[in-house]
Order: structure tokens, then sequence, then C-alpha cells
């Protein structure tokens, strides 16, 4: 059984965010969580929300639930962050010109599955 779990529009960076996917890609569900608590990113944060939240609707909501001495037996199978919109803004520069800022944002998906 596998749960989908999406966070959109996460005003972060995804280069910044999958940096951090990749180290908990293909772990176990507790050990992610594990890591990601003690990482410096912010984009840390994010993802540990996500990651919980996807373990909590396969533990609860799901068809078939499973106990909390199976939790540990949760694998994420898939775990990347897509490119959201960009917002547009610009800076003032010398002479009237401007200069463009982006600021970017971040759809990210995790998929647990038990093993």
């Amino acid at each position: 059984m596998q749960s989908k779990v999406q966070a959109k529009w996460i005003r972060m960076s995804p280069r910044k965010v999958r940096r951090v996917i990749n180290e908990i890609r293909g772990k176990s569900a507790a050990e992610a969580v594990m890591l990601l608590k003690f990482m410096p990113y912010a984009a840390a944060r994010e993802i540990e929300k996500v990651l919980r939240s996807a373990m909590y609707n396969l533990i609860n909501h799901d068809r078939m639930p499973i106990s909390e001495s199976e939790a540990g037996d949760l694998k994420v199978v898939e775990a990347y962050a897509d490119q959201g919109p960009t917002l547009k803004r610009s800076q003032p520069h010398a002479r009237g010109r401007a200069f463009p800022i982006l600021k970017r944002s971040s759809h990210i998906t995790i998929v647990l599955s038990d093993v």
C-alpha cells in the first residue's frame, strides 16, 4: 500500500529543497525523520512535515490500517521537488535600470510504501 503526499507552493528554491530530498530517498521513514530533524537546512523542516503527513495517512486513513509498530517498516519510495510558479520582482539600479529578482517556489512530493 502506498501513500502519496504533496506540498505545493512552498516559498523555497527547488534547488535548495532537492539537496535535502536526495538524502532521504530510499531510506526508511523513521530514519528519514531522524535525519531531517538534525539537518541545518530550512528545507528540512518543510520536508519533515510532508513526510510525517504521508506516514499519518498510511497509518490512519487508508483502507488497510497498519499498527504503530509496523510504522517502522515504511519506506520512502519516491521523493522529488518540482519547480512551482516564480514571483517576478525588480530591483532598481543606477541610471533608471531595473534588475530582475526571481522568487522561486517548489512543489514537494513524497511517496511512502509499506515494505
